[in-house]
């Protein structure tokens, strides 16, 4: 059986929005250059300067006073990050893929309402997925901490394949483990759960979840609901 077809409550990567923005944007500044970064590379933030994801994905992470990362949240295309838009400190920003962004000064968003209005409706974005994340502190069980990660990973970036929606980041476990509140070797065990269990598989180091079989009621509710 093929992997059902995508309703738009998903809201995965390739179904977003996030293409008229980026028209918008290229329209509106069509002789700035953007600037690259590679994967891993750190993402200088400053007070005054909203960034514009263009291409790619950012990692968003706080560091604890034990020198701990805590995974924030991942931002794609057409989602605004910066430090005018959080409150978070120390607050990091680092290129889970090779990325472009669009560096827009403050001064310049607040004098244009046409640019106001596009940042609004892509900052939902991100105001949807930090809610989202912060509901998983609210299940007693990391087992349905993770899962629910997982889940959430694929309606924001998943690719529907014929054997189920895979996950293009790729997460360290120990990544995935601070993200809910538990320890790496924890992680580490229940992924091997749900592999043993059939809810996904691991593919050239992006999770895979499975579509074709009735592995759980609340994943198909959760992923699939109107």
């Amino acid at each position: 059986m093929s992997a059902p077809s995508l309703p738009k409550r998903s809201a995965f990567l390739s179904d977003r929005p996030h293409h008229g923005f980026i028209d918008l944007l290229e329209q509106l500044y069509q002789e700035r250059a953007l600037n690259p970064f590679p994967a891993g590379r750190a993402i200088p933030l400053r007070a005054d300067e909203v960034l514009v994801i263009c291409r790619g994905l950012v990692q968003l992470f706080t560091i604890q006073q034990d020198g701990s990362e805590t995974l924030l949240g991942i931002a794609g295309p057409s989602m605004p990050i910066g430090l005018p838009l959080t409150t978070v400190e120390p607050y990091w920003a680092t290129a889970l893929t090779d990325i472009d962004l669009l560096m827009l000064p403050m001064a310049e968003i607040e004098s244009s309402p046409v640019l106001t209005v596009g940042l609004f409706r892509n900052l939902l974005l991100r105001l949807q997925q930090t809610e989202a994340w912060l509901a998983l502190s609210g299940r007693r069980l990391v087992a349905d901490r993770l899962k629910q990660l997982l889940l959430l990973l694929a309606r924001d970036f998943g690719q529907v394949e014929p054997g189920g929606i895979r996950i293009p980041i790729r997460l360290t476990h120990h990544q995935l483990a601070t993200a809910i509140g538990t320890t790496r070797v924890t992680v580490t065990r229940l992924l091997k759960d749900f592999k043993d269990e059939g809810w996904m598989t691991v593919e050239q180091r992006n999770f895979v979840l499975n579509t074709d079989r009735s592995v759980s009621k609340a994943f198909s509710t959760l992923l699939y609901a109107p």
